[in-house]
């Protein structure tokens, strides 16, 4: 059951007389028949012991709380003394640590039953606060007052949403009460903790209900998303309110960050520029624009890295524009946003659809007529960037081009082979000299 690497780090453990257990995660997924990501171990040795222990292959990652990182085979284990801790008055880390050789003192401080359990290398499970049976209920549920466990770690408010998103578990009603009320404490958590339970959150499996549950949870550090919830749109297209639609076309979404982020921002401009004309029709014109506007300054909050933000807000100020099915115009489309965005827009609006009015779905045929262009365009090596072009720029310089009239050129040149000229060198030097005379 355990892997070898873990198997012998807790025997070597025990054989030098100290109890040792893999914890947390790792026993969890084990338990769900899932592989597990990482294999954390607790045990009543003291840092110092496990670095003279595993000398040559130990690491002191985390003294302070306890923490040493021993390299086995190709796996890095997280091995940590048994603790107990302190207050946490930063919400995030305890103040104090105290080592202990008490198993109980390390589990009752942990956040949620089903990562309460430990497992020897013999695979007998030790479990206090019946995570087994939380496991096979499919409920998350904090470990002792979980009020007290969201305000030690206000981290554990997203973790604990995160997890249901991906495993599909319900969220006790103690927990999820204690969840709604210390959700403020979320803002002493920072920004790139936060993205990372996000991107996580927004690629469960399961992330519908999450959204549709706790959108005011997630509005303590995207308030951009609050005024959607409710917000009637009062349209024929849509079945849902904006925060509904919202959180169905996330799920609808490939599993991918990008995609998932696009889908979260895509409409959280609509509210802005709601109108409603003389029959009472909803309409949201410029939306996409005011949508992509705040969806740069979440990516800034957020402190995405400068490629992924890129791409999901040029994502969210094309989701609702219009392509027409035409080799031209999508070629054109392409080579604006480069083939790999593009053929992420056409998932994008493709969530954006499944999450409309059903008599709209029609509109999935005319994107799957995009991609069929695309492939058609791709399969007979369409140029759609300079760097495809039959020439480059020392060709320019050879009909005398010089400085900026090079670019010019050859710019014209993609604009002709965008709109049907061949891509065809003697071609293209041909119609660079009729536009150099």
């Amino acid at each position: 059951m355990l892997p070898q690497p873990v198997e012998y780090v807790l025997e070597r453990l025990e054989n030098a007389g100290f109890a040792a257990f893999a914890v947390g995660g790792c026993v969890r997924d084990t338990l769900l028949g899932r592989v597990p990501g990482d294999w954390d171990v607790t045990t009543a040795a003291r840092p110092e012991q496990v670095l003279s222990l595993f000398a040559g292959y130990a690491i002191p990652t985390g003294l302070k709380h306890g923490t040493v990182t021993v390299r086995a085979g190709e796996m890095a284990i997280e091995v940590t003394t048994f603790r107990a801790d302190g207050d946490y008055t930063d919400h995030r880390r305890p103040d104090t640590v105290t080592f202990s050789r008490r198993l109980e003192d390390d589990l009752c401080r942990r956040d949620l039953t089903v990562n309460a359990m430990a497992m020897d290398r013999r695979g007998e499970i030790t479990d206090l606060y019946g995570g087994r049976e939380d496991l096979k209920a499919g409920i998350l549920r904090c470990v002792g007052e979980p009020e007290r466990r969201f305000q030690e770690d206000a981290l554990r408010i997203l973790r604990t949403l995160r997890f249901s998103a991906v495993l599909g578990f319900a969220i006790e009603e103690r927990t999820a009460a204690a969840l709604r009320e210390t959700a403020a404490l979320l803002t002493y958590i920072a920004p790139e903790r936060i993205r990372t339970e996000m991107d996580k959150l927004l690629c469960g499996n399961h992330v519908l209900p999450v959204l549709l549950d706790y959108p005011e949870v997630l509005g303590v550090f995207l308030p951009e998303v609050l005024p959607c919830v409710g917000f009637d749109q009062h349209n024929r297209h849509h079945i849902y309110d904006v925060w509904g639609h919202t959180a169905h076309a996330v799920a609808a979404a490939p599993a991918e960050r990008v995609l998932r982020w696009a889908m979260l921002l895509h409409d959280v401009g609509k509210p802005a520029c709601f109108t409603r004309d003389a029959a009472g029709v909803g309409h949201f014109y410029g939306h996409p624009a005011v949508s992509a506007e705040l969806a740069e300054t979440v990516c800034r909050r957020l402190r995405m890295d400068n490629r992924t933000a890129e791409r999901v807000v040029t994502l969210v100020r094309w989701h609702d524009r219009d392509i027409a099915r035409t080799e031209r115009a999508i070629a054109r489309a392409v080579s604006q946003l480069g083939e790999e965005t593009f053929r992420q827009l056409l998932d994008v609006k493709r969530a954006d659809n499944a999450a409309q009015s059903p008599e709209d779905r029609g509109r999935l045929a005319d994107i799957q007529q995009a991609e069929d262009i695309l492939n058609a365009l791709e399969a007979r090596k369409q140029c759609f960037s300079l760097k495809d072009l039959a020439v480059d720029g020392r060709d320019m310089m050879a009909l005398g081009l010089r400085g900026r009239e090079i670019g010019d050129g050859l710019h014209a040149l993609l604009e002709a082979v965008l709109d049907g000229a061949e891509n065809d060198r003697e071609t293209l030097l041909a119609l660079a000299r009729e536009n150099h005379k």
